[in-house]
């Protein structure tokens, strides 16, 4: 994979970054963290993996260009 594939992939993690967090934050403001606590769970958790595989994306990426 090269530089501008591993770009991509850490844009299109952004952007499932920010539409996670402003899920997540639609729910806290209406209260649905606590009706819905295992949705909201998994809504941390795709969160969560989201920002790793970006780390791990970028990390390659930056590793690539040091070659």
């Amino acid at each position: 994979m090269n530089a501008q594939e591993h770009q991509k992939i850490i844009e299109e993690l952004q952007a499932l970054i920010d539409d996670t967090q402003a899920t997540l934050t639609r729910f806290e403001e209406t209260g649905m963290d606590k009706e819905m606590p295992e949705d909201y769970n998994k809504l941390l958790e795709i969160l969560d993996g989201a920002v790793k595989q970006q780390r791990e994306h970028t990390l390659a990426m930056l590793a690539h260009a040091n070659l």
